[in-house]
């Protein structure tokens, strides 16, 4: 049975104003809403949570970066980049060269990997080298890699660690830079989940401030 041509145009343009209504509805007004609220409410969870040193944006408190020193021939893409003693060291990571927010993923190697394994038993000795303490201090993630590759936050262990490397490369008062990994000592979320921790890109921000 043939559909009226009436009835078909009909059934037409009922779908064509059920569209317009949806796409005002679902692709203007609530993007514009939500996106109004968000910048009125939540403005710098929003704009990507960024923090910044002299005005600059430096960062992004949901992101770990590498704080290291300025390679000597930037041409050289072989050249392994070597930590700066001045700042808190982020744990590792697996994301591309390292904190590559376009390669977010881990190694994706199993505990009985022997690669794993002597990656982990190289890190522990040039943490314990770099740090000058003993390798059986070393934490866990100081030499392991987070599931994203960008986790920007380290056991308190592990800051504390470095407190006497980073005073002493910046002429600093071990007493004034335990307080400030003090400061930004966090909580476990939302009370139960985790363990406590430290954001080492706002930590070494604060850092910066100190001197």
């Amino acid at each position: 049975m043939r559909t009226p041509p009436l009835a078909f145009i009909r059934l037409h343009l009922t779908a064509l104003r059920l569209v317009l209504v949806l796409t005002a509805v679902c692709g203007l007004a609530y993007p514009l809403l939500i996106t109004g609220f968000s910048q009125l409410v939540l403005s710098g969870q929003a704009n990507g949570s960024q923090v910044r040193q002299d005005g600059q944006v430096v960062g992004s408190s949901l992101l770990g970066q590498a704080f290291d020193l300025p390679k000597k021939n930037p041409a050289d893409q072989k050249e392994q980049p070597v930590p700066d003693p001045k700042w808190f060291q982020p744990r590792p990571s697996a994301a591309g060269a390292g904190y590559d927010p376009t390669a977010s993923g881990a190694s994706n190697l199993g505990p009985n990997d022997l690669g794993l394994t002597k990656a982990i038993q190289d890190r522990r000795a040039a943490v314990a080298a770099f740090d000058g303490v003993d390798p059986a201090r070393v934490p866990p993630d100081a030499v392991t890699a987070s599931g994203s590759g960008l986790d920007p936050h380290i056991s308190p262990a592990y800051a504390y660690e470095q407190v006497d490397r980073v005073a002493k490369a910046r002429g600093l008062d071990p007493a004034a830079v335990r307080r400030l990994v003090e400061l930004h000592r966090q909580g476990r979320a939302l009370g139960f989940l985790g363990g406590p921790q430290v954001n080492v890109v706002t930590l070494n921000l604060a850092l910066a401030r100190l001197g």
